[in-house]
């Protein structure tokens, strides 16, 4: 089995039957890394799984910190052995630093997991941010504002999403513009 197929095997177990609005979100955040194909060469597979896998950390067989990025990477690395750099953007997705350190645990998270590349983090971003709970797409503003409106403005969420979005529209169009140069402007945005 390939990393794509073993990944959406191991998230397609973990979130479909518990959280199926999280599964159909991570089929979109896999379908939109697809579209980065154009620019991201040998590393397309690897976004497409690590795509799939973000949200794993939410599953209830997993979750132990209730941080998912950091529940989610511990358990691939540890219980599946998972590619290395899938485990980096999966602990990193979506500016998990921040998050990380809105609950106490930025320093768990930055000397346990490295950081990859920046190009496939902004992708990574890119992806999950212009993705609906549902899957379907949507704009960083759109997105944000709506993660914003379901957690609350002064709750853990709400305050690292605020702070993040600075960034996290500065990846989306970061990877709009490599998609432009790439030539590929048929890709939906």
């Amino acid at each position: 089995m390939d990393l794509t197929e073993r990944a959406y095997s191991l998230a397609e177990s973990l979130l479909s039957e518990p959280l199926p609005r999280r599964w159909s979100h991570s089929l979109g955040v896999a379908e939109r890394a697809r579209t980065l194909r154009p620019i991201l060469d040998d590393d397309a597979a690897l976004m497409e799984a690590a795509a799939v896998l973000h949200d794993i950390g939410y599953s209830p067989r997993i979750a132990s910190t209730g941080f998912h990025p950091l529940d989610g990477a511990r358990f691939l690395r540890d219980q599946e052995g998972m590619d290395d750099r899938v485990v980096r953007l999966v602990a990193h997705h979506s500016c998990a630093l921040l998050e990380a350190e809105e609950r106490g645990l930025r320093e768990e998270l930055e000397t346990e997991f490295e950081l990859e590349r920046p190009a496939l983090v902004d992708a990574l971003v890119f992806c999950d941010m212009t993705t609906t709970p549902d899957g379907g797409c949507t704009s960083s503003r759109d997105r944000v504002a709506e993660i914003v409106g379901r957690y609350g403005p002064d709750t853990i969420v709400g305050r690292f999403i605020q702070r993040a979005a600075p960034e996290i529209h500065a990846a989306v169009q970061r990877v709009e513009g490599r998609l432009r140069e790439a030539g590929a402007v048929g890709q939906p945005m």
